[in-house]
């Protein structure tokens, strides 16, 4: 297999940024959505950072993301507040949520905001070190009222989106960053499997009449299937329990969810920060930490695997050597971003030589 393709994370920020103003989106929320989808690339989630830049892309140019104005502030108490996205650029809307949140958190303690009809907001895990980087345990979360794809345990027909959950967890060292989803696996790599004509490894999927499967086809059939709860056909009570209580934190504290009129691709989404200082403070709490993730990395591998990791370990790696070697895009990105530079007439970056 021929080696990828890579290409230096700053000319990639800066195509984004501007293919997205091409198309109609104002330089700050566009320079926000490119950061994060470059991000997302950077800690190998490469289903959910550049490979969206084109669906945004048309999302814009059709009308299905707003452009222009601010969030609409429907409740702001000292510690919890809510907006209403308008269909704004989801990035934009969570980076300017961490910003309302992170001065709030450090005078009380903690500080959450929920947002309701935000557009996409990609990968959890591209906002994680904001709030790391200050010190601050962060939790974020989210759903898509108008996306049904993962069928609750023990059913056939889907009710929720994979509901992602992610946390950044500061410590002396590394930051540990969980990204996971209520799901056996994404709407994303389902659609990339799909695309590829390939299958699962494993039964993560259900036709529509419950019976398991490996191939991600079951989700365009007629009538659909499913994705299976984290957990499998065995444990997936585990998976369907997470995926009610995003739901809670989402479309239940926002007042906008799963029992309103779809409105579009998009999310509603839940986050929380933490000051460890109020509580049993910063020194205390990376103790701890450092504790449990020298307790896990020092663990005697089983058969097979070289060394246990850490949530975090893998993607921070692979961050700073792509920042260094280039960005190895995923081979259906790069084709699919030289179309786009050429209808709008710009230059996609080079790729960097081996």
């Amino acid at each position: 297999m021929a080696a990828p393709e890579r290409f230096s994370a700053a000319e990639l920020r800066q195509f984004s940024t501007q293919l997205l103003q091409k198309a109609g989106l104002p330089l700050a929320p566009a320079d926000a959505v490119a950061r994060t989808l470059v991000d997302g690339d950077l800690l190998g989630h490469d289903t959910h950072g550049l490979a969206l830049l084109v669906p945004y892309v048309r999302e814009v140019s059709k009308g299905a993301m707003t452009t222009s104005g601010e969030p609409d502030v429907v409740s702001d108490r000292p510690a919890a507040l809510v907006w209403n996205g308008r269909r704004l650029p989801g990035p934009w809307l969570v980076h300017k949520g961490i910003d309302a949140l992170i001065a709030r958190a450090r005078e009380l303690g903690t500080a959450a905001l929920v947002i309701h009809h935000s557009h996409h907001i990609a990968c959890l895990a591209a906002y994680l070190l904001r709030a790391t980087e200050e010190g601050l345990l962060m939790v974020l979360s989210s759903s898509d009222p108008a996306v049904q794809s993962v069928a609750p345990f023990g059913g056939t027909r889907a009710v929720f989106t994979p509901n992602p959950i992610a946390a950044g967890i500061p410590t002396s060292g590394t930051p540990l960053l969980v990204d996971i989803s209520a799901s056996i696996t994404t709407n994303g790599m389902s659609n990339r499997l799909h695309k590829a004509g390939r299958q699962f490894e494993e039964e993560w999927m259900l036709d529509a009449q419950g019976n398991p499967s490996r191939d991600p086809a079951v989700l365009a059939a007629d009538p659909p299937g499913s994705i299976l709860p984290l957990g499998g056909l065995s444990a997936g009570h585990k998976g369907f329990g997470l995926a009610v209580l995003i739901e809670a934190l989402t479309g239940g504290l926002s007042g906008f969810g799963r029992a309103d009129p779809p409105t579009g691709w998009g999310a509603t989404v839940f986050m929380s920060l933490y000051d460890p200082a109020a509580f049993g403070g910063q020194a205390a709490f990376r103790r701890q930490m450092d504790h449990i993730a020298e307790a896990c990395r020092s663990n005697p591998p089983r058969p097979g695997v070289g060394q246990v990791r850490m949530p975090g370990d893998r993607g921070m790696a692979r961050r700073a050597q792509q920042l260094e070697q280039g960005v190895a895009l995923h081979p259906t990105i790069a084709p699919m971003l030289r179309e786009a530079a050429g209808q709008y007439g710009l230059a996609f970056p080079a790729a960097w030589s081996a």
